[in-house]
């Protein structure tokens, strides 16, 4: 699920082919959105123009996950164990990863756009470089499917994870060594994972038997939020851009949305007065 914040029109319509839609991603400024198909196709359109753009196919089988680097770069997960990066100017691909035993489910670009996280119905959790063909680190700890993957964009190389049904963690990786440094065990499948930009705290979202919205605090772990109201799994969750509201979707055929997070200048005021108070102390003693 994808948060629109450019679209300056009230409704567009995509005239699609017959072909099932497995994954949908808009590019970093909101201008592409790029839609993946059952058959291993990818087709990105121009929503200012109202035009398709770019048609292709590198892969297979069907495309279930999507991710952009930057405006140009998209890499694309597949049924068929590949992980394939294309330039849209060039209009071809330019790098395979191959690592995943099954398909994958999920891919996260970190924020400085260097790696590129990957989790599988293999239950892996890979982390790739551009520069190299093989993976950097190749992480086994989770015993169910990976899809939910969210980069720290407040602490270099720190990646969570979280595994589904039989797994039901949240797991926290240093990429910088290649570790995992801590773990919640959540007692429900984790079907999302992301954080905000404007303070250290990330939100979970969850399957059965619960299908509850968690919001936490990094690194304490912290449970600072639990949110009811989806009467199935929550399988989609997406930020707005000002990073304080939350939209989740779920299996009970209802869009909820959430104000949960404060605005960056309201963190940064709290700052303020909390080191006023910090230099108040001080002066005191």
């Amino acid at each position: 699920m994808e948060w629109i914040y450019k679209l300056s029109i009230t409704s567009y319509s995509i005239h699609y082919n017959q072909n099932l839609v497995q994954g949908l991603q808009w590019n970093e400024s909101g201008d592409f959105l790029s839609i993946g198909d059952s058959l291993g196709k990818i087709q990105i359109f121009d929503v200012n123009n109202s035009s398709e753009i770019l048609s292709f196919r590198n892969h297979n089988d069907r495309i279930g996950s999507v991710a952009w680097k930057d405006d140009n770069i998209i890499a694309t997960g597949s049924r068929d164990k590949q992980i394939i990066c294309t330039d849209i100017r060039s209009r071809f691909p330019f790098q395979t990863f191959k690592g995943h035993q099954q398909e994958i489910c999920g891919l996260k670009w970190s924020f400085d756009n260097q790696m590129l996280a990957s989790g599988g119905n293999d239950n892996k959790l890979f982390v790739w470089s551009l520069k190299s063909h093989n993976y950097l680190y190749k992480f086994n700890q989770h015993k169910a499917a990976v899809k939910a993957i969210a980069w720290n964009p407040h602490q270099h190389g720190v990646l969570v994870s979280g595994g589904g049904t039989m797994d039901k963690s949240i797991r926290f990786w240093n990429t910088q060594i290649g570790k995992q440094v801590d773990q919640i065990e959540t007692n429900s499948q984790v079907c999302n994972l992301v954080f905000s930009k404007n303070q250290n705290e990330f939100v979970s979202t969850h399957g059965f038997q619960d299908n509850e919205i968690i919001v936490w605090k990094y690194p304490t772990l912290q449970k600072i939020a639990c949110l009811t109201g989806h009467s199935c799994r929550v399988l989609q969750l997406g930020l707005s851009p000002c990073s304080t509201k939350i939209v989740t979707g779920a299996g009970d055929q209802t869009l909820r949305f959430w104000d949960i997070f404060q605005e960056k200048n309201q963190v940064q005021q709290n700052f303020k007065q909390y080191q006023s108070v910090l230099d108040s102390k001080f002066d005191l003693r």
